[in-house]
């Protein structure tokens, strides 16, 4: 195999495909990029399983070939390599020889027919606003689970219904919530996206205008599949059943106050450097500021009130201070409305519910909803 690529093209590609793969894998074979060479020029894939990338890039083919060689390493030494077209070829006693300029790679190639097929989808599919896309994973993965312990929480919910697609995250002391329009077919489909997947789905395919997402599989291998342009991303699916945290929401409630985004996210951070770690942070809301309060380790103490024009009677509760920061911002709002629901059981707090706001009158023109369970104060 012999062929020519373009220095910048190629580095970018390769960089695409590596992103999904772990750090560390126990299969040493799954760490390499399949490169195959053809009339339709270069393409690259990744896949471990569980994740895969590919793209396809133009390339001139003087042999056609497949090798498979180290992912990262590849990567490294693409975006290292001086401003000049690439050349890699397979010499005769079977390594990866790179040229670029003077510079001078040979790496060791990896046994293809040991690399496992890169998943196909071909099931129900539509099309969605690439940036609103993007802005909503942003906004809605953040909030699932890191812990492992419970695997459904470590994804993100997508659901299908009619011209509407929703994402959905908890980690059981929050929900995150977002609509995003959906054009194709109309049937009902959910699945659960690893949230690490979809985050880089977001970040990779955020810019492209639209984004094809296709669901295929059944039983233990249900996959997705993310395309814009010539990159496709595939994730298997998380088996398991997300909790119905959709109900959590509620329908209407007009106690709540309205505060300054930027004014509230920089209150919380100053006010926060003097609390233990995972403590809460006090927040009293009346009708003309709402106030923190923290004490921490040494008697540190901090106080701040930031102006709010609150609507219903006075409230005082604890929060944690890295959740609500992460809510704001995920906010694209100059305001941000904090909502104080109502629980039928008198023993257990009731969240609040965190959206945006474009003026202090003027609700928020997206779908975003956030709720934060609200911690005990002890004093």
């Amino acid at each position: 195999m012999r062929f020519q690529v373009n220095r910048d093209v190629f580095s970018e590609a390769v960089s695409f495909v590596v992103k999904l793969l772990p750090q560390r894998n126990p299969q040493p074979i799954l760490a390499g990029v399949l490169i195959e060479a053809g009339d339709e020029g270069l393409t690259l894939s990744a896949f471990d399983y569980e994740a895969s990338a590919r793209t396809t890039i133009e390339a001139t083919v003087d042999e056609p070939g497949t090798i498979l060689v180290h992912g990262r390493l590849l990567s490294d030494i693409a975006s290292r390599l001086p401003n000049a077209p690439i050349e890699i070829s397979v010499e005769e006693d079977g390594g990866i020889a790179v040229r670029c300029g003077s510079a001078r790679f040979t790496l060791a190639a990896m046994p293809v027919e040991e690399y496992p097929s890169i998943p196909e989808v071909t099931g129900t599919s539509g099309v969605v606003p690439a940036e609103d896309f993007g802005t909503a994973i942003a906004q809605v993965a953040f909030a699932a689970s890191r812990d492992d312990v419970t695997p459904v929480l470590t994804g993100v919910q997508l659901e299908v219904s009619e011209n509407t697609l929703s994402l959905v995250a908890t980690d059981r002391y929050r929900v995150s919530l977002r609509d995003v329009p959906w054009d194709g077919e109309a049937a009902e489909q959910t699945a659960l996206v690893p949230a690490r997947t979809l985050q880089e789905v977001g970040k990779t395919f955020g810019h492209a205008g639209t984004i094809q997402i296709s669901f295929s599989g059944a039983g233990d291998r249900e996959i997705i599949a993310f395309t814009a342009g010539n990159k496709t991303v595939t994730s298997l699916l998380i088996k398991g059943n997300f909790p119905p945290v959709r109900r959590l929401f509620p329908e209407q409630t007009d106690h709540h106050a309205v505060v300054s985004t930027a004014d509230l996210t920089e209150a919380v951070r100053r006010v926060a450097l003097v609390l233990d770690r995972s403590a809460p942070l006090r927040f009293t809301f009346d009708t003309s500021d709402v106030t923190m309060d923290a004490s921490g380790g040494e008697q540190a103490r901090a106080s701040e009130s930031v102006d709010a024009h609150l609507n219903g009677e006075e409230v005082t509760l604890g929060l944690n201070p890295q959740y609500l920061l992460e809510a704001l911002g995920a906010l694209k709002s100059e305001f941000v409305r904090v909502t104080f629901t109502s629980s039928d059981n008198a023993n257990k707090l009731s969240p609040v519910l965190i959206t945006s706001q474009t003026s202090v009158d003027q609700a928020g023109l997206d779908s975003y909803k956030y709720l934060l369970q609200p911690n005990l104060l002890l004093r």
